[in-house]
């Protein structure tokens, strides 16, 4: 598995984060996007190996060589989605109805499983927006959702985004603890009901994947979500939140199984089986928006 996207050093710095955040609270929105051309223009600039990975990546999902002009939109993408969770992570003085149009599709199905009082697992992706998650919970505050992410992965950006909302930074599960720890938070959050949301595309160095299809070329996925869901026996649906470029995005959900119950005995099999049904579903969906794919390394890289 490469450890790649863990080794390359985070973007920005603390300060430059506060400096954007402040002046997009503070000046809106408006002004924060004007800021994201000379951002953008230094990452093409001062980050190679990103740069070189995004054309690679941009390359297989558009089917020809990916130009420079393709990387800085890809890039500008990112950088749009990066700024938004400012506002999306507010601290509710903003109104995110008003500020962002957001299409929402899948929602009954994952409503039927939750008016249940029954907890479930979303899995998401580094593809588009997971913190336009959000407006979920703004539709319906009476859902508990805990989210699961590394902090010490992003030290800068976690600071930042915990300074936006403490309440929200209060319901992080962090997945950065041991393993016994991290599942033993993650299933007492089912237990009360929640929806606990975490990115399943990345594994940790050392962390066991399998391989599986994915744009032509065998690809390493992380096995340990899917052995969380088959210890649980949880529901598991799908989320995106693609990008559409200005105020838009499109939140999907997509249920993926009512119940993940797996004898241990089958286990071999039947995990490799899921990560391959994942990896189909997430090429499906990443050939729709490929300007929202945010692994800015090689995926495919197996060191």
């Amino acid at each position: 598995m490469s450890t790649e996207w863990k080794q390359r050093p985070e973007g920005g710095g603390l300060f430059a984060l506060w400096l954007i955040r402040n002046i997009s609270r503070y000046g809106g929105r408006w002004i924060g996007r004007l800021l994201l051309y000379p951002i953008t223009l230094y990452f093409l600039v001062r980050r190679g190996p990103e740069r070189e990975a995004s054309r690679q990546w941009l390359g297989r999902a558009l089917g020809r060589p990916a130009s420079l002009w393709d990387a800085a939109r890809h890039v500008h993408t990112f950088a749009s989605t990066i700024l938004d969770r400012v506002f999306l992570l507010g601290d509710g003085r903003i109104d995110v109805a008003q500020r962002f149009d957001v299409a929402v599709r899948g929602l009954d199905e994952l409503h039927a499983h939750l008016d249940q009082g029954r907890g479930m697992l979303l899995f998401g992706s580094h593809l588009g927006s997971f913190e336009v998650l959000r407006v979920l919970a703004r539709q319906r505050p009476e859902y508990t959702i805990r989210v699961v992410l590394d902090k010490a992965h992003n030290p800068a950006l976690t600071q930042l985004l915990d300074a936006l909302n403490p309440e929200v930074a209060a319901t992080v599960i962090d997945g950065g603890q041991d393993g016994p720890g991290l599942m033993l938070a993650i299933q007492e959050a089912i237990a009360q009901g929640a929806l606990v949301a975490l990115l399943i595309d990345r594994a940790h160095p050392g962390g066991q994947t399998e391989l599986a299809p994915f744009f032509g070329e065998d690809a390493p996925f992380p096995t340990a979500p899917w052995l969380i869901a088959a210890a649980l026996k949880a529901p598991v649906t799908l989320g995106f939140g693609l990008y559409k470029g200005g105020n838009r995005y499109e939140l999907v959900f997509e249920n993926f199984s009512d119940d993940i119950v797996i004898p241990r005995s089958e286990r071999a099999t039947a995990i490799p089986a899921l990560i391959r049904r994942y990896a189909t579903r997430l090429e499906a969906v990443a050939r729709t928006a490929p300007y929202n794919w945010f692994n800015f390394y090689d995926f495919w890289s197996r060191d």
